[in-house]
């Protein structure tokens, strides 16, 4: 039976071969662990640089889950908790890991998947002028994705309005970036590493779907949170004794410019998609231009496609129409976007 065309995320394939090259060429070296290696030294360096800013500390980890608890419980005390929109990934989608932590996600109605600086405001001043705050969850910090889970992407102006808020109100302000990458290489974005920097207190930069076999690279550039934080990597699991494994990954990602390149083209094959998409007349649920699609489609397009692709269901939307996503990636193939996109015009 031939194998379904899988569209329905952007870790499907392993690594990008220059990446597995380098793992290859250094298999054999003997270096020190825990992150200590001159290789995570190196990709620490890159990352500063393309950052713009020597001060940061940079922090390598495995996963996106792993990454999320261990920088929120880092950051707040055991009374405080962190603010997000409720389509956030760390309010839906890690089985309530930060929760597990001791923290409480305290959930707040975004549009197409973000929040403003304004209901970060007004939940800070209900929280404050409430008579029985002492009683109530104080929020510590805010979390943000970007790209967020619908796909869509903040401003420049955004980041740094919701960052001033966070300032005014003693909070911290942290970028979950896992699939950063595809954010600043969309058409429409006007974000820069050095501005994700600038406007945060603490954000990562994706590997494990934008290149590298698994890992995430935490910046932080608030002083206070620099301090003891690779106690927190240790207590929470994510401190790999083979931590050269991380460096090398992105060591190589940050070398020519590797990780906006390969993200670029996640994006550019997304658009291919959109525009074929955009004949059949379909709505999109959170127009964007990343790599993730969340399209609304009749029911009995997808029975057709079903059987050649697999895609992501996301929700109903009537009796005859569901939103489901499509995701490219770094290793999407020109003749797998063809395939889909000649069986859209087939339909």
């Amino acid at each position: 039976m031939e194998q379904k065309i899988m569209f329905q995320c952007d870790y499907t394939e392993g690594a990008h071969p220059k990446i597995m090259e380098r793992l290859l060429e250094t298999n054999m070296e003997q270096t020190v662990g825990y992150g200590e290696d001159d290789y995570c030294w190196q990709a620490a360096e890159k990352i500063r640089r393309a950052c713009g800013d020597e001060s940061l500390a940079v922090h390598f980890l495995v996963g996106g889950t792993q990454t999320n608890f261990t920088v929120i419980d880092a950051a707040l005390r055991p009374h405080q908790g962190v603010l997000c929109a409720e389509t956030g990934h760390i309010n839906v989608h890690e089985t309530g890991a930060v929760e597990a932590c001791g923290h409480k996600v305290l959930g707040l109605p975004g549009t197409d998947g973000k929040i403003t600086a304004e209901q970060v405001r007004e939940a800070c001043e209900a929280h404050r002028s409430n008579g029985s705050f002492e009683h109530m969850v104080q929020p510590g910090m805010v979390y943000l994705s970007n790209p967020t889970e619908l796909g869509t992407i903040y401003s420049s102006a955004e980041l740094k309005a919701i960052y001033e808020v966070c300032r005014n109100y003693g909070i911290y302000l942290f970028l979950d970036g896992a699939r950063l990458g595809y954010g600043l290489t969309a058409p429409d974005n006007d974000l820069t590493l050095p501005l994700v920097a600038k406007y945060t207190d603490v954000f990562y930069i994706g590997g494990t779907k934008v290149g590298a076999l698994f890992g995430e690279a935490v910046v932080i550039s608030n002083e206070s949170l620099k301090k003891d934080f690779r106690y927190f990597i240790k207590q929470k699991g994510g401190m790999l004794a083979k931590g050269r494994l991380l460096g090398i990954q992105f060591d190589t990602l940050f070398t020519d410019n590797l990780y906006f390149t390969i993200s670029e083209k996640a994006v550019a094959q997304a658009e291919k998609i959109r525009r074929a998409m955009d004949k059949r007349g379909y709505t999109y649920v959170a127009p964007n231009h990343t790599n993730q699609i969340f399209v609304v489609m009749p029911d009995e397009d997808l029975e057709k496609l079903s059987g050649r692709f697999q895609y992501s269901y996301d929700s109903r939307v009537d009796e005859k129409h569901s939103c489901i996503r499509f995701c490219t990636s770094w290793a999407t193939l020109d003749k797998n976007v063809n395939a889909l996109c000649d069986a859209l015009e087939a339909l």
